[in-house]
């Protein structure tokens, strides 16, 4: 009789390496997914659902020689530098006030100032319109006491102020983390030299904001090549186009038939621009450890104390918040609640519910609503389980391929919502069986998920980094399998961060409209696209009793996720 010393072997293909090997698959088919249409089309000399089509050039030498297209390029490019240094200026200036000074209010203007982040921009457009455009309220009044408009929204000047106010909260909260965290010690070195506490805040801390700024001037400059609602609200109306502008009117509102040659051409360029400063963004990220103050003995900067001046930057600053802001949320409210909106009439004579009562009695509209909040719900909790596995395969499994894995999950940030809907429009007229999904909200759901797998792995990850991995490796050695280990132990210690998701997620999932603007159909409208198509009516009052809906819903959800839910939705 033999006795056989072997220990018993493992199963070569487990539950653990069918899910980590499920999930690979599945990331990669969703993101390439969009991918691969755009760049067939590009090069085809047909659309993709035609057959016998052939392999060509012609597409890029068309749209190289499309009548004003260097003058749209020229339009994109001037428009995104605009923004970045808007948003770049207001955003560090107002970081450095609230973040480092004794300015009175600044808790409760802080707060608002990040709300432009919470909508989409199409709602901040028509609140600019509202208050701003040449029948706007401030518009008017203004003219009728000077006799003279200040300012013209429908310039490549106008657009670009519009947008980088709107994108100057991220600068903002970007920033705002790099002043709040500096090392006091730096700034008390400069004390004992003789600098004052400005002096002192100018030469050591707004230097160590620099990876802030560029990070965020980076992101920023993409939000500006890739926007939409402000180009096709004050760009398009005065034969201002900027990329995407140009992509939607020659995809969505071709006089005949969409030339899907030369948007297949045009979107590829620009997902290769944005790929680009995407990938430059990590480049010039690479030395920010330079930059680290933050040790285990820094303390807290000191407020700087601005005397007689901080009510002086109380004024400023609230005025920046009251114009740019408070004022633009509600000119929106205001214009719902209107016949019509004018200075030189007041406005308790032309007071309407007509144009709620509008809204909630077409099925349509009601549909948008609903389809908008069903997509945001199921999409953020799919988004999240999706995301927590790819980050928990990424960064806690032994996985071969993990780190190619977060690459992949990753590279949507660097996909333009037109782009994303265009990709999917693609796909699901030319991959046998996506046609079913046609026209329906599950697309969008689809599209959402994938477009913003980046979100989502922003704000797992970080936290997962702070959960030691022994705990891990004590289940391993107690017998557990891989899944089993991060469903029983991991997963739940990342519930703040799952709720953190979840919230972000829905957030952008609510106020979506660009990827879905190639994707809806009749039935599976959400209130982006039902916006657009009342604006395009010259509806503005139903457009404003729509954009006053989403704000309300958001703002209920805000409330929820950060007092009941706990969840961390900036900053």
């Amino acid at each position: 009789m033999s006795l056989s010393l072997d220990a018993p072997r493992e199963p070569v293909v487990d539950r653990s390496r069918i899910i980590m090997w499920g999930i690979a698959i599945l990331t990669t088919v969703l993101v390439i997914g969009p991918i691969a249409p755009i760049v067939a089309q590009a090069f085809l000399d047909r659309p993709l659902y035609e057959t016998g089509s052939v392999m060509t050039l012609a597409n890029f030498g068309r749209l190289f020689t499309e009548a004003g297209i260097g003058r749209v390029a020229f339009n994109t490019i001037v428009f995104a530098v605009i923004t970045t240094l808007v948003a770049q200026v207001f955003g560090a200036v107002a970081a450095i006030v609230i973040g480092r000074t004794n300015v009175p209010g600044r808790k409760w203007m802080g707060e608002l100032l990040v709300w432009p982040l919470f909508v989409s921009h199409l709602v901040i457009a028509f609140g600019w319109f509202t208050m701003y455009g040449p029948s706007g309220y401030y518009t008017l009044l203004v003219r009728s006491h000077t006799g003279i408009t200040p300012w013209d929204l429908y310039s490549i000047t106008g657009m670009g102020i519009v947008a980088g106010l709107s994108q100057a909260p991220l600068a903002y909260l970007m920033c705002l983390g790099a002043v709040t965290k500096a090392d006091a010690q730096l700034e008390d070195a400069a004390r004992v030299t003789g600098a004052g506490p400005l002096r002192a805040l100018w030469s050591i801390t707004v230097p160590m904001m620099r990876p802030a700024i560029i990070y965020s001037a980076v992101l920023n400059f993409v939000v500006g090549i890739e926007m939409l609602s402000i180009p096709l609200l004050f760009g398009a109306p005065n034969g201002i186009n900027t990329i995407t502008s140009f992509l939607y009117e020659k995809g969505i509102q071709a006089a005949v038939k969409p030339d899907y040659g030369i948007v297949g051409a045009a979107a590829l360029i620009l997902l290769i621009i944005v790929a680009a400063l995407v990938w430059l963004q990590g480049y010039l990220m690479k030395g920010s450890g330079r930059f680290i103050t933050v040790r285990g003995k820094a303390s807290r900067p000191s407020t700087i104390d601005l005397g007689a001046w901080r009510w002086v930057a109380f004024g400023v600053l609230f005025a920046y918040v009251f114009f740019t802001i408070i004022s633009v949320f509600f000119g929106i409210f205001l214009r719902a609640s209107v016949t019509f909106l004018t200075p030189l009439i007041p406005i308790t004579k032309v007071l309407t519910t007509q144009h709620f009562e509008l809204i909630f009695s077409n099925s349509t509209y009601v549909r948008s609503i609903v389809n908008s909040v069903v997509v945001a719900l199921v999409g953020g909790i799919v988004g999240t389980a999706l995301v927590a596995i790819i980050t928990l395969i990424a960064r806690r499994s032994e996985f071969i391929f993990g780190r190619a894995l977060e690459y992949i999950a990753l590279f949507p940030r660097s996909l333009p919502g037109i782009i994303a809907g265009l990709g999917f429009f693609y796909a699901v007229i030319w991959v046998p069986g996506m046609d079913a999904i046609r026209g329906t909200i599950f697309v969008l759901i689809l599209a959402f998920v994938v477009r913003y797998i980046p979100v989502g792995f922003g704000a797992i990850a970080p936290a997962l980094a702070q959960i030691g991995d022994e705990l891990d490796r004590g289940a391993r050695v107690s017998g557990a399998d891989w899944w089993s280990t991060v469903t029983r132990i991991v997963l739940p210690l990342l519930k703040p961060a799952l709720f953190s998701s979840f919230a972000l997620l829905f957030i952008h999932f609510f106020k979506e409209y660009v990827t879905a603007v190639f994707l809806y159909q009749p039935g599976s409208e959400i209130i982006g696209t039902t916006m657009l198509q009342l604006w395009a009516q010259g509806d503005n009052g139903p457009v404003s009793a729509l954009a006053t809906v989403q704000v309300v819903i958001t703002a209920i959800f805000v409330f929820i996720a950060r007092r009941a839910l706990g969840a961390k939705i900036y900053g």
